[in-house]
């Protein structure tokens, strides 16, 4: 089933749905690498500011493809308690690991948005991926923004499946997702085109929308 074109076409349907619901004081931060694109399109909708919020995901002992949780720049984990005890992952094990992929994070969360993250507190801080299968990421991601102060923790994408909808909705204060679908494998069987995207493209993208932004209240402002 193809729902979108490409990234550009499936963030120009979420921006549409994330602008009916009228959010306060919007910031939109993106999921690097393949969530950027997507959020450009959602924060050029509201004309909010755009950054990233980077997670990355704890590996499971002996099965490094395997996730027991994730966990973001700042240091808050998610952990999937299910999963980290069928697999062996004892807490001195995900303390250890949570600290290694933490800082791969904020490297990573950095080198994206320099000194330009937008300020989060108080605001309704709208964190956009490109599709959502298990949610360990935004999940990590909503831990992280709340902890750090933001006013409300929106998890917006065009497609994820109902379950971890629902599960998300236990952490944030809304989901917004236009299709729900029963029967999903992977998030690149919703695209067209669903070509990986690079470091470079990340940082191109959030370049030129910051340069955009400004120009756009410059000439509000006169």
């Amino acid at each position: 089933m193809r729902l979108f074109r490409d990234r550009d076409d499936a963030g120009r349907q979420l921006a549409e749905v994330v602008a009916r619901r009228h959010l306060p004081d919007p910031v939109v931060l993106g999921v690097p690498r393949g969530g950027v694109p997507v959020a450009a399109h959602v924060a050029r909708r509201l004309g909010a500011p755009l950054g990233v919020v980077t997670a990355r995901k704890l590996r499971a002992p002996g099965s490094p493809e395997l996730a027991v949780g994730a966990v973001t720049a700042a240091g808050v984990p998610w952990v999937n308690d299910e999963v980290a005890q069928a697999t062996g992952a004892t807490a001195a094990y995900i303390e250890r690991e949570a600290e290694l992929q933490a800082a791969e994070a904020a490297r990573r969360e950095s080198a994206f948005n320099g000194v330009h993250r937008p300020d989060i507190r108080g605001k309704s801080v709208i964190v956009v991926d490109d599709g959502i299968a298990t949610g360990a990421t935004v999940l990590a991601a909503a831990r992280s923004l709340k902890a750090s102060g933001a006013g409300r923790v929106v998890i917006a994408a065009p497609v994820a499946p109902p379950d971890t909808i629902e599960e998300l909705a236990a952490e944030a204060d809304e989901v917004i997702c236009p299709f729900a679908i029963e029967e999903f494998y992977a998030i690149g069987q919703f695209y067209e085109d669903f070509t990986q995207v690079g470091d470079g493209e990340v940082a191109r993208v959030l370049r030129e929308y910051a340069a955009e932004h400004a120009a756009g209240r410059a000439t509000a402002s006169r």
